[in-house]
């Protein structure tokens, strides 16, 4: 009775339903489709909610990183950059180069808007115009007390050979006046020489820029050759030329000659030096020199190659050192390891000078006591 009472009862129900028996299978059929996306449906959402989640999770550790940080703040920082650069203010200047008398006259006309520096809101500005091919000669403008508008109206010569404008750089800077602090850079003008036609005179108004950093002042380059020979221990320097040497004369030369020191174990041990070139920023020498140097003493020689300006007068003065060895260090060690790796070999090279401080301090010499060991 169980088992026959089911199917009974669904067949009456059935029966009361007006449909024929295929249309009803075909509605069971959809229903259990339906049922079935509708499953899928809270599975995919449920899934879904949940991968989100760890995706916000992983891509909150790039946001910390300082690389994605940089996408994000420049926007401001160049804002700012730029509202800092506007406020710096223009100079007016002109330039004119007599090619008969190779001279170039600097015109600083004046200044507006300049940045204000002091509490009270305004400045006391003044300039200083130099040239980078010879820092050492700066003129300066009056100072003018007070204002952001300045009206200087003043012009400086500068003797430059035709042939070194391509190689020089105008720098105007204009400066805030303080007279118990040091003096606050308002802004810049540099001016590349080999970008200006001076053809004719040249007036015109330039946005002041940020100070760039200092420069170093360029003393100029060296070349020379390195030959070693073991069996005879033999060192042989030969100086060919230098070219671009800093100007030490009043009138923009120098007479300069070259010294070779050889230190030993951090000693003053042999010294020899060339002839000096009167009148000139880029000697030739082509002057050789042989020292006698044990193989067993080659690792601890410093070969020392430095540029002087003659004068009768006064002191002669350095104008710029370098030192090569097996302390050295960039160009000049590699030098070096060069000469020592093709014994009985010249090998010639270009080298920038540096500030002789600077050598001498790298060298730590230990007494300028000679050893006494004869110089050849």
């Amino acid at each position: 009775i169980t088992t026959t009472a089911w199917p009974g009862f669904l067949d009456s129900w059935l029966s009361r339903i007006p449909l024929p028996k295929w249309a009803l299978i075909a509605v069971a059929v959809a229903g259990a489709i339906l049922l079935l996306l509708f499953l899928i449906c809270i599975i995919r959402c449920c899934c879904g909610k949940k991968k989100p989640k760890k995706k916000e999770r992983i891509s909150l550790c790039p946001i910390s990183n300082s690389t994605t940080a940089s996408l994000v703040q420049p926007e401001m920082e160049d804002l700012e950059r730029g509202v800092e650069q506007m406020c710096r203010g223009k100079l007016q200047y002109s330039l004119d180069y007599n090619f008969r008398r190779q001279e170039l006259k600097v015109g600083v006309k004046q200044a507006v808007e300049l940045k204000a520096m002091d509490s009270g809101g305004t400045s006391d500005p003044y300039v200083i115009v130099y040239l980078t091919s010879d820092m050492k000669k700066r003129y300066e403008t009056k100072v003018y007390r007070k204002t952001l508008n300045p009206i200087f109206n003043e012009s400086f010569t500068f003797q430059v050979p035709q042939a070194e404008v391509p190689e020089s750089t105008l720098v105007m800077q204009i400066y805030d006046f303080n007279r118990f602090a040091k003096h606050d850079i308002i802004g810049e003008v540099r001016l590349p020489l080999a970008s200006v036609n001076l053809q004719h005179v040249i007036e015109q108004w330039s946005e002041l820029a940020a100070a760039s950093k200092v420069e170093e002042e360029q003393l100029g380059e060296i070349c020379f050759s390195l030959r070693y020979v073991p069996s005879t221990g033999k060192l042989t320097v030969l100086i060919l030329e230098a070219r671009k040497l800093k100007r030490m004369d009043s009138r923009g030369l120098s007479d300069p000659f070259v010294k070779v020191h050889l230190i030993l174990n951090r000693k003053k041990w042999k010294k020899k030096k060339t002839s000096v070139k009167k009148n000139t920023l880029s000697p030739y020498f082509n002057e050789v020199f042989v020292f006698e140097v044990p193989f067993n003493q080659i690792q601890n020689v410093d070969v020392v190659i430095s540029v002087w300006d003659h004068d009768k007068v006064t002191k002669n003065e350095p104008i710029g050192k370098l030192f090569l060895g097996c302390r050295a260090t960039g160009n000049q060690l590699r030098h070096w390891s060069d000469m020592l790796s093709n014994p009985r070999r010249p090998l010639a090279q270009w080298h920038i000078l540096q500030p002789p401080d600077v050598v001498d301090k790298a060298l730590g010499l230990k007494s300028h006591l000679k050893l006494p060991l004869a110089s050849r």
